[in-house]
């Protein structure tokens, strides 16, 4: 199926006329764009040229960002060329590709925290077990299974959007997200069914997960000494951030789809356009400010960069 949907772009609400701003929007996007790749690039680089960040947290770290990465790669360069276009389209099977990658992108990173919530919880909980249960391939599993999983189910979801029967063509966002499925003609009981349980594997069953995991965590230091507990909480008051953060986003996005119609258009475009900023740029802020090794190469760094 080769058809054209119109992606209407956000406007902010103020203006007129999105043509008479569009290079200052394009200047804006972009400068955006490039500080996210560099933001989680720097640390992604910093994690791998130092050995004593060669440790399982801080390789979960460097795949959040990378995903992160990708997750810009998939929204940007479309969002870019269509801030310069006179119309904005896409074509259906590459819309359904860009909301394949978004959902894949999505359930990556819930998949991610999971696993970096159970590293912090051998960690602190079972620390003479540490090094033989979070080995190697310990590690090599959880990010080949956190990037395997969500893909394998979103491109079922993928193949049953592409063989649906479409009668709008008009898809009120800036991207490709969840939201095509409002363009059939009649809703699939499939795809919602589907839709539902893919939301309940890669979404709410891992977020579950690090909640539980992250209590036994609180329950286990509160018996412990000072010691334990500030370590507790430094390292996983992040991964908490980052993860209330994230999932406040997720939420919105479900909520802008289910309540198209109670949404106004302004609104619902500056959420979504404020989970495409936010999501892929707090991550490196957080981690960078609030893990200590990290933040202590970080600050090495730019004194070497002021001193040329």
């Amino acid at each position: 199926m080769d058809v054209e949907l119109n992606v209407t772009l956000v406007t902010f609400g103020g203006f007129a006329e999105l043509h008479k701003y569009r290079y200052l929007y394009f200047v804006v996007i972009f400068t955006l764009y490039i500080l996210i790749l560099c933001c989680n690039s720097t640390i992604v680089c910093l994690i791998w040229t130092h050995k004593n960040l060669h440790e399982p947290m801080y390789i979960f770290i460097a795949a959040l960002l990378i995903n992160s990465v990708l997750y810009s790669m998939t929204i940007y360069p479309k969002l870019l060329s269509d801030v310069l276009s006179e119309k904005q389209i896409i074509s259906y099977p590459l819309c359904v590709f860009q909301g394949f990658l978004y959902c894949t992108s999505a359930g990556s990173e819930f998949l991610l925290l999971a696993a970096m919530a159970y590293d912090r919880y051998v960690s602190i909980c079972k620390p003479l077990q540490y090094p033989v249960i979070m080995n190697r391939i310990t590690i090599y599993v959880c990010l080949i299974l956190a990037w395997l999983i969500p893909a394998f189910e979103t491109s079922v979801l993928g193949v049953l959007y592409s063989n649906v029967k479409l009668c709008s063509f008009t898809l009120t966002g800036i991207f490709c997200n969840s939201s095509i499925y409002k363009l059939q003609c009649v809703q699939s009981v499939a795809i919602s069914i589907y839709g539902v349980v893919m939301l309940i594997n890669i979404a709410l069953l891992p977020m579950l997960f690090i909640l539980f995991t992250y209590i036994r965590i609180l329950r286990i230091s509160y018996h412990c000494c000072r010691e334990t507990r500030r370590k507790a909480v430094k390292t996983c008051l992040p991964h908490l951030l980052v993860l209330v953060n994230f999932s406040c986003f997720i939420f919105f996005d479900v909520i802008i789809v289910r309540l198209d119609s109670d949404l106004s258009k302004t609104l619902r475009l500056t959420l979504t356009f404020q989970s495409i900023l936010f999501r892929p740029l707090l991550n490196p802020i957080i981690y960078g400010l609030k893990m200590n090794e990290i933040s202590k190469h970080l600050k090495i760094l730019f004194i070497q960069r002021k001193s040329f």
